[in-house]
This record gives structure tokens, sequence and C-alpha cells, in this order.
């Protein structure tokens, strides 16, 4: 058995939402440059595969028909009198060239990856592409058009008729508000989502109160932080909250979104992580995830922070442990692997921060834990 799959085609870099916006496709080139420079894809336990698009019938497992036909629709110049109407709009979801094959093909990539481990072909997959979590059922948001982290885990449930249990973990500054909306009463897939809120911060959810409904009460989670939540803070509510869902909940799967915009360079959250931070939760995941771990890229708009991230977490699912000096061949202009410096935070922030972490974890362990005999 082959250990890993690394997702790759340079047809990723077609979903352009323009040259201005946040979310530039160079950040999957340099990734895919420094693990390559790092001689990771030329491993014998590796295999980068070029995925196909996801199928119409795969679209609808979590979206509507109106709304797959409406992409595809308006990706082909019709129907753009209505565009607004499905989310898009000239900042945030901008229309763009391409647009149905684009988002179709990172969608396929993520499904491709739940195929491999599912068939025990790979123990780990990492699909950097993917992991854009905010898409509805019927309606295009935050950078997103279709929901591939939804995608992943509505195919593992049709392909294992419906019996299997799934972990999604979700590490983006952004709340997981899509992935969460798709599996809110279902009881079958536990979501966990740690992120920054603040009264103006996109999406505006993500509070321990929204629990789930019906049947699936107990299986929202949330974990939220304020900004400038930095390594301790932000460590200890990861390690109170989620390794004991995760042992409780038992899943047969493990999705994570490895959002990268928690770092804190980056240029539109105010999370204050390192790259020492995030290989803590990578070694977390890794051993909760076990043998069947599909990881997904997600948000990272700084172009010197997110590579490393991402390099750093394919590195940790493979067991390898990088040279902190950057290697012949990378593209980018950085020198070193992991940070120099970390974020510059006073006294205020810092304990702000943990106040609001604090209380975080009592809400959770009042209101969710007692669902998992806790």
């Amino acid at each position: 058995m082959r250990h890993a799959l690394f997702s790759w085609t340079p047809e990723f870099t077609q979903y352009n939402l323009s040259a201005w916006h946040a979310l530039k496709p160079e950040r999957l080139l340099l990734t895919h440059s420094l693990i390559s420079s790092y001689g990771l894809l030329q491993r014998p336990d590796v295999i980068c595969q070029s995925p196909e698009p996801a199928s119409l019938e795969d679209l609808l497992l979590v979206h509507s028909r109106e709304y797959v036909e409406a992409v595809r629709a308006i990706d082909k110049g019709g129907g753009r009198l209505d565009a607004f109407r499905y989310g898009f709009d000239g900042l945030n979801n901008p229309i763009f060239d391409n647009m149905y094959d684009a988002s179709a093909r990172y969608c396929g990539a993520s499904i491709q990856a739940a195929q491999a481990v599912l068939r025990g072909e790979v123990q780990v997959a990492f699909n950097i592409a993917g992991g854009l979590h905010h898409a509805h059922r019927d309606r295009a948001a935050g950078f997103c058009v279709f929901n591939d982290a939804a995608l992943a885990i509505a195919w593992l449930l049709k392909e294992t008729g419906g019996d299997a249990k799934i972990l999604y973990l979700d590490i983006d500054a952004h709340h997981g508000d899509g992935v969460q909306e798709a599996f809110y009463d279902d009881p079958r897939v536990l979501t966990i989502s740690l992120h920054e809120v603040s009264p103006s911060f996109f999406p505006g959810t993500g509070y321990p109160q929204e629990l789930g409904r019906g049947k699936g009460e107990g299986y929202s989670v949330n974990i939220p932080f304020s900004p400038f939540t930095a390594d301790e803070v932000y460590m200890r509510a990861f390690e109170e909250i989620v390794p004991p869902l995760v042992e409780a909940f038992k899943p047969d799967f493990f999705i994570s979104q490895l959002g990268a915009d928690a770092h804190y360079l980056d240029p539109i959250a105010e999370l204050c992580l390192t790259t020492a931070d995030y290989e803590r939760l990578f070694a977390g995941i890794r051993e909760m995830a076990g043998n069947r771990w599909i990881a997904l890229g997600g948000g990272g708009y700084s172009l010197d922070a997110t590579p490393r991230i991402w390099t750093l977490a394919f590195a940790n699912m493979l067991g390898v442990n990088l040279d902190d000096k950057m290697p012949p061949g990378y593209a980018g202009k950085q020198k070193h692997l992991r940070d120099r410096y970390g974020p510059d935070l006073d006294y205020k922030q810092v304990e702000e921060a943990r106040e609001f972490a604090e209380y975080s974890i009592k809400q959770i362990r009042e209101l969710i834990f007692p669902y998992h005999g806790l």
C-alpha cells in the first residue's frame, strides 16, 4: 500500500476569481513547488494524482440541481442577470472564465481523495485546492462556488451505505458554515470548527449555541476565538475540546480542513498562530485521524505563510521531518520553512483572547459534552 495521495494539476489555477482577488492561485503553485522541492512527491510512498472534475451526480449530493445548472449557465454567459440571486457579485464571488469546470475539478479532487482512502489505496490524502467550505446548497459564498468538503463527506456516506461515522475538523480562521449547514441534523457527521469571531468578521456564525438540530443536536461543535488569539490560548482550547470529542465519537473517517489563514501574517484574519503552532495542530490531528485521514486546503491569503504551512502539513502526514532551510528550486523568496519570529502582542490583547477562549471552552463543555457522555 502506498501511504499518501497528493492531488495536483496545473488546472487548479483556473479557479482564478480575478487578478485583484485575495484568493490567489499562486498560493497553490508555490505550495506545489515547495513540496516538490523537498522531494516529497518523488517518494515511493506517495501517489501524485491529477483529478477529474466532479460529475453532475456528485455535485447533486450537496447542491440543488437549480443551483448547479445556474452555475453552468452563468459560466457560459447566460443568466448573468440572475447571478446575484445565487451569491455571485463583483467583490467576494465574481464570475470568472471556466468557472464551472474549475469549481468541479477541485471538488473532484476531494472526492477522489476520499475514494482512495475508502478503498485502502492510501492511508492519507491531501487536496490543497479543496477546503472551500462556505458554499451553500444553492448559493456561492466566501470565495466558494461548490462545497468540496461537504461533497466528500456526502460521497463517503453514500458509498458506505450510510453506515460510516465521519469527523470533520475545520481549523480555518473562518467558520465552516457551509459544511455545518449541510449536516446540521445528521448524527453520522460530527463537525468541529475552530475560528475567529467578531462583529464584522465573515461569515458571522459559529457560536457554541449552534449545536445541531433534531437527531443532529450535539453534533455541531463551534470553538470561537477573539482576534489576536495565539499559541497556548488556541492550543489549550483545541486540546481541551477536540481529542475528547473525537475519542467519544470514534469516527470511521477523519476529514480536516487545514485553512492557513489563522497564521499571524495573514492579511484577512486576525488570529496569531505561528508555524510552530500549526505543527502542533498537525501532530495532534495525525494522532487522532490514524490511517483514514483526508486533508483539504482552505483559506490562506499570505503567499509567504500558506505554502510553508501546507508543506509542513503534508510532511506531517508522511511522518517526515523537514530541514528548516528552503531547498533549491523553490519558486518563493523565503529562506526558512519555519517562522523566525512570532506576532507582537500586548498584554491586554493576550488576556482578552484568553478570557474569550476560556468562556468558549466552558460553554462547549456545558452544551456539547453531555451529548457524548463527557
